[in-house]
């Protein structure tokens, strides 16, 4: 999915994007073969920079705020210089301290802010969860770094995460306020504030989607620019988030309603179907199947109920099928496995009717 402001870090995500409540979801793991994480040890470190952020004190700026830049680190610079631009003259002219000022004291902004408090009055709940989401991410890929840091911020809308130094997530709080939250009034005319894409703007999809992000930095970009790449590539990502989430539903997974992962579940040999025959699944034209890979409210082509990204949701049954196939398979092997005609043919894939 596009950003609203594309930022020079590591796997940027406008959505990121929530806590998945597994504890509470005991039956959504079951007929899965879940590996025991309970020995792997990853400290989470929540880190709420917006709160410190707006607790600067604005009649001694200077010194705050060369502190908290110090605490921060790289999340920090990135921050400033990258999502705040107050480090960029061409944006904040009057200055680095004038800008984070301006901004920290702006009634709008600080509205945004005092609501953010209110919605998430503690990470206690986000933290637990990213702790069970971190060892399952270890116990799939030990070797990749990890670093347990997760630090939430405000940035007025304009960007909802990314991954910096080791592998450490940044959450953008503004965007995971509540399907109720006025996002539209905010700017009406924005397609990335649309009720498809707000759906999923809240607690329940942070976790899914810092999780994301990761997954999306391990399997870098699609191998080819056929339909089929971009389901093989995105079903491995599907794939692998189901094993790092395994308790939670896959309505949270796919960021779908309940009733559009019934509809997929229903009729996979019509997705299928569709597919060949309108020549679509080696097809090059980007604009032919976008919204069947990229958000989009429905499937052109397909009855008003499917939703958007349901070659997706195909790709995904094709890779399980493949792992079943060959079952000693890392995830790491699936990841490197870049030709999708190999894993196409490999996974003696049959559309369940």
């Amino acid at each position: 999915m596009s950003t609203i402001k594309m930022i020079n870090v590591r796997n940027a995500l406008f959505l990121l994007p929530a806590a998945i409540l597994l504890a509470c979801l005991a039956g959504c793991g079951k007929g899965k073969d879940i590996p025991d994480v309970s020995n792997i040890t990853i400290p989470v470190e929540m880190k709420r920079f917006e709160r410190d952020l707006f607790s600067l004190d604005t009649n001694n700026m200077a010194a705050s705020l060369a502190k908290l830049e110090t605490d921060y680190g790289e999340f920090g610079d990135l921050f400033f210089r990258k999502i705040l631009g107050s480090k960029d003259s061409t944006v904040a002219p009057e200055g680095h301290e004038a800008f984070v000022r301006g901004f920290i004291t702006y009634p709008a902004v600080r509205h945004l802010y005092d609501t953010c408090s209110v919605v998430f009055p503690n990470l206690d709940g986000l933290k637990k969860d990213f702790g069970q989401a971190f060892q399952f991410y270890k116990y799939y890929f030990p070797l990749q770094p990890l670093s347990g840091e997760v630090v939430t911020y405000i940035s007025e809308y304009s960007i909802g995460g990314f991954l910096y130094d080791g592998n450490s997530i940044g959450v953008g709080l503004d965007f995971y306020l509540g399907e109720k939250y006025p996002y539209q009034q905010y700017n009406p005319t924005n397609p990335n504030f649309s009720q498809y894409l707000t759906s999923s703007f809240n607690k329940d999809h942070i976790v899914q989607k810092s999780m994301k992000l990761l997954v999306q930095d391990l399997n870098g970009p699609p191998s080819g620019n056929r339909l089929l790449d971009f389901m093989i590539h995105n079903g491995k990502e599907l794939y692998i988030l189901d094993h790092l989430l395994p308790y939670a539903p896959d309505s949270v997974k796919l960021e779908y309603s309940q009733p559009q992962v019934d509809w997929c579940n229903e009729n996979e040999a019509n997705i299928w179907a569709y597919l060949v025959s309108e020549n679509l699944l080696y097809s090059t034209a980007w604009k032919d199947f976008r919204k069947l890979v990229e958000y989009s409210p429905n499937s052109p082509g397909m009855p008003d109920e499917a939703p958007g990204r349901t070659a997706n949701w195909l790709g995904w049954q094709i890779v399980k099928a493949y792992m079943e196939k060959h079952p000693g398979i890392s995830f790491e092997e699936l990841i490197a496995l870049k030709d999708s005609q190999a894993i196409m043919d490999g996974s003696k894939y049959k559309p369940r009717r």
